[in-house]
């Protein structure tokens, strides 16, 4: 069972395997796109999406740890003076893969890796409106009477159910009154 072993293994022995990502982030961020196989693409994305979020922060120590993985020194300073910058505003997600079809060669599926270049704008939250003091009692709606028209004859017919009307008040009616008995 593999549980917690994240990442796919490739069919490489581990330092082949981390040496390849190395190369491939590098070129990555020095042509802002390649084209790899699907796997390695989705595994270069976590890669690239970690070290951009490193230039965001932008910081000595995070520098170092980003030299640490790429290979050229000018590729470490594209990514924290052009490439980190453009993603300040931006949560995660710096790249896109699209799937290009299958290699001729050996029939492997290929994807094109690339940094987003839209601009995120940050949505705007909607202003919740003031909470409206309650009001002492809501006037109660009585609904009007309905005649019913029956072919029944007038001596057959039902007595009629007598309405009682509500009398209705009015905050401003309420005022009055208070008014009044001031």
């Amino acid at each position: 069972m593999r549980h917690n072993k994240s990442g796919r293994r490739l069919g490489r022995t581990t330092s082949h395997r981390v040496a390849m990502f190395r190369n491939m982030v590098t070129s990555f961020f020095n042509h802002e796109r390649i084209t790899t196989t699907d796997a390695k693409a989705k595994e270069l994305r976590s890669i690239a999406d970690k070290l951009i979020t490193l230039g965001k922060r932008g910081d000595l120590h995070a520098m170092r740890l980003a030299a640490s993985y790429i290979r050229e020194k000018s590729v470490v300073t594209k990514l924290f003076t052009t490439i980190a910058p453009r993603y300040t505003e931006r949560p995660g997600g710096y790249t896109r893969i699209i799937k290009l079809g299958l290699r001729p060669g050996d029939n492997a599926s290929l994807s094109m890796i690339e940094l987003v270049e839209e601009e995120l704008t940050p949505k705007v939250k909607k202003a919740k409106p003031a909470v409206k003091p309650a009001v002492a009692a809501k006037p109660v709606e009585v609904a009007p009477a309905v005649e019913v028209q029956a072919e029944v004859p007038v001596a057959e017919a039902a007595p009629a159910e007598e309405v009682v009307e509500v009398a209705q008040t009015t905050v401003a009616d309420e005022e009055a009154c208070e008014a009044k008995a001031d």
